[in-house]
């Protein structure tokens, strides 16, 4: 059997459950070295370790001259796709925008009766690095990480959005990435992948000017690179494998579940498929579809992979343990598939997207609904949303104090100054004032 479903109640039921809380983890030790080593390199010799790297692992033939997307190449991609997708596209993009644009964060003031002024300011960062993985050497082009990486960065006004990703052996990219990258105003693109790309973003080189913000999924290489170099740019988020939990009642259509526990599946070995359900009937159903499904998928093996060693099916007494479980799983992606989804959203507290109803599939989400497809994995939707439109901007506080403010406020900053023994602090207000 792919999936033995078990009650959450069961001695192998609180081993799964334990499992699934405490389920964040970095990369392997072998793993950081080699990205430590990697990023070193890059800092140190720049676009000579670049293309090396690029050279073994991705294009032989790859130069520091054809590193960078020419325009010839910009136009040969717009040329070479058909209607149909670029019809797509732009409802993707309308789509993703019209979602965005209601981020957007604006600077504020206020003003005391005594004159002082505060507030906020809000501006976009000045560049950030998207990154979009390859996609089986570019034979199958992520086009909606293109989307969800560089419109939330375009809304929130960067000026340099710079995309990486790697080329294939031929040391080209797929004209759909390129075309859905100028769709959306990205220009600068550069063919490199995994750690030493996200290496040039954040430290730079001579061809590839650094960037403050760097977003976008990868593999373990990729996520432990952008792991490393946090805190010298910003990143969106340390990202595990992708994941889904439907949560199920009776109600719950069995052929519908099992098709979106395989559209996790399929995306990697080491993906999680759950499922909690209040009925231990449809738990079985699901179990049938899952075997009748999985033979007509072109990734079936990985799929299988995934199902049977990561894979859950757990049976719950009701709805409302099924949610409480939901809440302290805290899955990227959470559907309620039961008969009124709407009155148990307001439960649910911790999820990086939220799928309503049987109609609502989790792959609507990935393209077209609008809402960001970057989510927190691993547990971490706890403390941690989606990418948008506050992952490129930052906000400076602004303080205006007038003589009258610094006056009635002399004795308050001065005590609390003098009590954390900083009297220079003191004195900086005192000296102002004549108040000591």
């Amino acid at each position: 059997m792919i999936i033995t479903p078990v009650s959450t109640t069961s001695a192998k039921g609180k081993e799964i459950l334990a499992g699934l809380r405490d389920r964040f983890q970095l990369a392997d030790p072998a793993c950081q070295q080699t990205v430590t080593g990697i990023i070193a390199d890059i800092r140190q010799r720049g676009d000579e370790a670049l293309i090396e790297y690029i050279r073994k692992f991705d294009a032989p033939e790859m130069s520091v001259k054809h590193l960078r997307v020419s325009e010839e190449e910009l136009h040969e991609a717009m040329a070479s796709v058909d209607e149909d997708f670029l019809d797509t596209l732009e409802l993707a993009i309308e789509r993703i925008y019209t979602f965005h644009e209601r981020e957007r964060e604006q600077s504020w003031m206020v003003t005391r009766e005594d004159g002082a002024i505060t507030g906020r300011l809000v501006h976009p960062v000045d560049s950030a690095g998207l990154y979009v993985p390859g996609g089986q050497g570019g034979k199958t082009p992520l086009v909606s990480s293109v989307l969800m990486n560089g419109i939330p960065a375009a809304i929130a006004g960067v000026e340099r959005r710079v995309m990486m990703t790697p080329p294939d052996a031929n040391g080209t990219i797929n004209p759909a990435l390129l075309v859905a990258a100028q769709e959306i105003g990205i220009t600068e693109i550069y063919k490199a992948g995994s750690a030493w790309a996200i290496a040039a973003l954040a430290y730079g080189t001579k061809t590839i000017a650094p960037v403050d913000v760097i977003v976008g999924p990868g593999n373990q290489y990729v996520t432990e690179a952008k792991r490393q170099v946090a805190g010298r740019v910003r990143i969106d988020m340390i990202a595990g494998p992708s994941e889904v939990l439907i949560i199920a009642d009776e109600t719950g259509v069995s052929s519908y579940i099992a098709a979106d526990m395989l559209a996790q599946a399929e995306h990697d070995p080491q993906a999680q498929a759950m499922c909690i359900t209040t009925s231990e009937e449809l738990a079985g159903q699901i179990v049938v579809e899952l075997k009748k499904q999985l033979a007509k998928l072109s990734r079936s093996e990985i799929a299988r992979k995934s199902l049977s060693e990561r894979g859950v099916i757990l049976l719950a007494k009701d709805l409302e343990e099924a949610i409480l479980l939901a809440n302290q799983i805290a899955a990227e992606h959470l559907e309620l598939m039961v008969s009124e989804p709407f009155l148990w959203l307001t439960r649910v507290r911790h999820a990086g997207a939220i799928f309503l109803g049987r109609h609502t599939p989790e792959s609507a989400g990935d393209y077209l609904a609008g809402p960001n497809h970057v989510l927190p994995t691993m547990g971490t939707a706890r403390f941690s949303s989606a990418l948008g439109v506050e992952t490129f901007i930052k906000k400076s506080s602004l303080i205006a104090y007038s003589e009258e403010a610094l006056q009635a406020d002399s004795g308050h900053i001065q005590l609390l100054a003098k009590l954390e023994g900083l009297t220079a602090h003191a004195n900086s207000v005192a000296i102002r004032t004549g108040k000591k």
